[in-house]
């Protein structure tokens, strides 16, 4: 069904926003129907936020106007939006985790009599908002930091629904959740489509988009240069769209000799997780670990690296065995990319000059002291390779885009000329060029090229996305809960063996029961 056929709900016209000299948004026109999924796609800066902050009334626009099952709509702010029925529901959800799920739900617009909140309709109305979700079983009186983060999502969504929401924004939905949450959520995006919601599903995720999706709308630069139904449409043709050129070789893999084992993991445990993990990894390939989420692979990561505390085992970088802190790690050639770039990745407030050239000052300077020019210079070397899109090596992290963010992290890996990259997760809420360049970025560092003097790197990775595996690693492992099974080679497994394997674990069947 396209908005052609359907009852026209969302309609805007001619939207413009700029932010000073800045033009966010141009002429973009949208419409959704009744019943229909709209996949609205871009790269990280191609106004797909800001659209959706005009419609939810967090900016208001510059020019265009927005009409709502055929009447005028112009909200003042996002609580107007949602009271019209308009509800968007972000990538990092906006609870209030120390208050209960029905308190959630119903937040600023508690039914009241002389100031007096009615508790009892305030319980009746979100049992009723999770009655509609299929969802009863979660307990409206429970604090909501007590539920995993699928639940909490679907709190969002039933706050929204709790007002009568009749257009629901879904910003990166998927990006911290297992694949059985991810299929629980097109399933419930299905029973909204049957209820009459209009659905605008913002995503990374192409393939996800393609399963869920009943038309792609394609911003670039501010404006819209595709709309069409999703089944005109294939991945390739999307990213061609996105970025304005064909992109070849979507995971490119170089030819990789493999060398000597550089990192040895043996039975390592930490003090929750991982309960017992063994690996090799050589320089000049790439491992994966896949597993559900809580599985401990981040974990592991944080134990090697020497972040979090080990209760067994043992960790060799080439020949120095025992265990080490970060410091130590850094200064062995091994660096951390971590999930969480904003909490611990990187300083927000400092300059991508400080932030790439933080662990490693030498040749900075003299004296005790940081030569800016010197500090400047190394930045711009990487800023150019890494195409990092800033004003200035002076301009702060903080006003980067997701993806330049992530280029600054990995930048300050390869400053530092590690030996060994640990990435966590290293794509996730970034654009699909982004994307691009890291994988490419990958398969340099594990081929090498001798003709530049540049060595072969050795990458362990942690992903959720089973095609991000299997189509840049040599070699996955999988984890589950806590315990690391044996790598196996590419070629020898495909999404449906990983993802019977971790499920299967999660049964309590025996790792060795799925080949070595």
């Amino acid at each position: 069904m396209n908005a052609g056929q359907a009852t026209v709900r969302l309609r805007m016209e001619g939207m413009g926003k700029r932010f000073g000299a800045t033009v966010a948004l141009e002429g973009v026109d949208l419409e959704v129907g009744r019943g229909e999924v709209l996949a609205l796609v871009g790269e990280n800066g191609a106004g797909k936020s800001t659209l959706m902050k005009v419609l939810s009334g967090a900016h208001p626009p510059d020019a265009g106007s927005i009409w709502l099952d055929g009447a005028p709509y112009a909200p003042a702010n996002p609580l107007e939006a949602r009271r019209a029925g308009v509800a968007m529901i972000y990538q990092e959800l906006s609870l209030a985790p120390h208050l209960s799920v029905e308190d959630n739900i119903l937040l600023g617009m508690e039914p009241h009599r002389a100031g007096w909140i009615r508790s009892a309709e305030v319980r009746a109305r979100a049992r009723e908002a999770l009655q509609r979700l299929g969802h009863e079983e979660i307990p409206p009186e429970r604090r909501v930091d007590r539920l995993p983060v699928a639940a909490q999502q679907l709190v969002e969504i039933a706050r929204a629904l709790a007002v009568g929401c009749r257009v629901l924004v879904l910003d990166e939905p998927t990006s911290s959740l297992a694949q059985a949450d991810v299929d629980r959520l097109f399933a419930l995006i299905r029973q909204l489509k049957s209820q009459g919601l209009a659905i605008v599903y913002i995503s990374h995720f192409l393939d996800e988009v393609k399963r869920v999706a009943d038309r792609i709308a394609v911003l670039r630069d501010g404006r819209k240069v595709a709309d069409e139904p999703a089944g005109r449409m294939d991945i390739a043709a999307m990213v061609a769209r996105m970025v304005g050129r064909e992109v070849r070789d979507w995971y490119p893999r170089s030819a990789r000799p493999v060398g000597d084992v550089i990192l040895t993991i043996t039975d390592l445990a930490g003090i929750e997780k991982p309960a017992a993990a063994s690996l090799e990894l050589r320089r000049g390939e790439v491992v994966g670990l896949a597993g559900l989420l809580g599985a401990g692979r981040t974990e592991l990561l944080r134990c090697v690296f020497g972040l979090d505390a080990v209760r067994r085992g043992q960790v060799r970088v080439g020949m120095a065995g025992g265990l080490g802190s970060p410091m130590r790690r850094w200064a062995q050639g091994v660096g951390m990319l971590s999930e969480d770039r904003k909490q611990e990745g990187l300083a927000l407030s400092m300059s991508i000059a400080d932030n790439i050239t933080l662990t490693r000052l030498e040749g900075l300077g003299g004296g005790g002291w940081i030569w800016p020019r010197r500090q400047a210079s190394a930045a711009r070397e990487w800023i150019r390779r890494l195409d990092i899109r800033c004003r200035d090596t002076g301009q702060k992290v903080a006003a980067l885009s997701g993806g330049n963010q992530q280029k600054v992290a990995l930048a300050r890996l390869l400053h530092h000329d590690v030996d060994i990259l640990l990435l966590d997760e290293p794509t996730r809420g970034i654009d699909v060029a982004a994307k691009a360049m890291v994988y490419r970025l990958i398969d340099q560092l594990a081929a090498g090229d001798p003709s530049q003097g540049r060595k072969a790197r050795a990458v362990l990775m942690v992903s959720s996305y089973l095609p991000e595996l299997l189509g840049v690693c040599d070699r996955i492992a999988v984890m589950c809960r806590g315990r690391l099974g044996p790598a196996r080679r590419r070629e020898d497994v495909d999404e449906h063996a990983l993802i019977l394997e971790a499920t299967r674990l999660e049964a309590g069947e025996d790792t060795n029961r799925h080949g070595e």
